[in-house]
């Protein structure tokens, strides 16, 4: 009867507004204390130790910096330059750029939050400038910004890869194909909200000329994630080395090459990826902590015959894990419910026989949601900042674009070879 008394502790703690590491680690001692188990509360000091200490964490830090670097130049201008070249010309013209700015500058940053702060600064004066409404200019950015989660510099792949020791090489591949699935979801809704509303029925056509010229302009910064995923399919580097090469790439980029900051930018930016790094280091660390006890205490194998009795076959347990993660992201945020859930889930979808870099886009695609559902919703509040919209303005605006996401989750669920296309193009 532990798995109780651990989430019921863990979700009082959260709810009654104390932060994350310390409901987590509050959730782990009381656990102990009530449950009158045995083990001396040193143990949770080394488990929060053991937890940040894995080489392939180096990772984390190196691409939160790459992502600063990335956001802070003119990186996201080019990128909405090109996606504005390509696809502008289509209804719903701006909000189709919005959806591809996402994607593309998801795929050198990695980092929802960067994402949407750096392409929203530049697309949101000129949506509501064309006509569409505040709420949905928010809500459209809030869900577009969780494309990078999807891409192969996405930090949440990576802890999962550390989490579940699959090959992270395989696992950046894997979220490609779905993440250009949700996008073209995403876009649809925008060409149905352009041609309803009337606001943008698209503008001239498709322009060669200025393809080419915006394609010049933004082709350094978009070769990044091809650079990044070469080199770890050829071997030439590991993931953790790719984070090293993004960092170094990143300030060739915009130090050398475009020249949009100084070396006078870096103490700050560098500060900033510290302050960020800092953050996901501790959880990461108290999550470690509590995996300890519910590995120590076999809480997986208790959870395995509830969800027998629930789901028999493996498509009811994927329909249950996205029920589950879906009401847990209304609470927390990806990255701590994905190291909270995944050393549950991992043993039960390996008796389920399901793939289990399938299960880590699963899980990603689902728990992105979270970013942009309120009362945690990271995306939605820096997308309402720049828009200058009302939550409530934002909520009402926002069903549309959650129904294509839900959408594109089950999906991304239940067609598994979405997961496969990349790594079998290159192999």
């Amino acid at each position: 009867m532990l798995a109780p008394l651990l989430f019921v502790g863990f979700f009082a703690l959260a709810l009654a507004g104390i932060p994350l590491l310390y409901a987590l680690l509050g959730a782990t001692i009381g656990a102990i204390v009530v449950g009158g188990l045995s083990h001396p509360l040193e143990t949770i000091f080394l488990s929060f130790i053991g937890g940040v200490e894995p080489f392939i964490l180096i990772a984390v830090p190196l691409f939160i910096f790459a992502g600063e670097i990335l956001s802070s130049g003119g990186v996201g201008r080019r990128i909405v330059d090109f996606a504005k070249a390509l696809l502008g010309f289509l209804p719903g013209g701006l909000g189709v750029v919005t959806v591809a700015s996402c994607l593309m500058f998801g795929g050198v940053s990695g980092s929802a939050i960067a994402d949407t702060a750096a392409i929203g600064s530049l697309v949101i004066p000129a949506m509501v400038q064309r006509g569409y409404s505040r709420g949905f200019a928010a809500a459209l950015l809030a869900v577009a910004g969780t494309l990078a989660l999807l891409m192969p510099l996405s930090i949440p792949f990576l802890v999962y890869a550390f989490i579940s020791g699959v090959s992270m090489r395989q696992l950046s591949m894997a979220g490609v194909v779905p993440g250009l699935v949700l996008a073209l979801f995403l876009m649809g809704v925008c060409v149905w909200y352009g041609r309803r509303s009337g606001c943008d029925n698209g503008e001239g056509r498709l322009a060669l000329r200025e393809v080419l010229r915006a394609t010049k302009a933004a082709g350094p910064a978009l070769a990044m994630p091809l650079i990044i995923v070469g080199g770890i399919w050829s071997g030439v580097f590991t993931p953790t080395e790719s984070a090293a090469v993004a960092v170094v790439y990143g300030l060739i980029v915009s130090l050398a090459y475009y020249r949009d900051i100084g070396w006078r930018d870096l103490p700050r930016l560098l500060v900033n990826a510290f302050q960020t790094s800092a953050t996901v280091m501790l959880v990461i660390g108290a999550t470690g902590a509590l995996a300890w006890l519910i590995t120590a205490e076999q809480v997986a194998v208790e959870l395995a015959g509830w969800i027998k009795v629930v789901a028999s076959e493996p498509w009811m347990f994927l329909l249950l894990v996205n029920f589950v993660l879906l009401v847990l992201g209304i609470f927390i945020e990806p990255l701590p419910a994905l190291l909270l859930t995944a050393p549950l889930l991992l043993p039960l979808a390996q008796a389920f026989r399901i793939d289990l870099v399938h299960l880590g886009v699963v899980m990603t695609a689902n728990l992105a949601i979270a970013l942009y559902t309120p009362p945690v919703g990271g995306t939605l509040f820096v997308a309402a900042r720049l828009a200058k919209a009302g939550i409530g303005e934002i909520t009402r605006a926002l069903w549309p674009l959650l129904a294509a996401a839900v959408a594109a989750l089950l999906v991304i669920t239940y067609v598994p070879s979405l997961t496969r296309v990349v790594w079998r193009i290159v192999n």
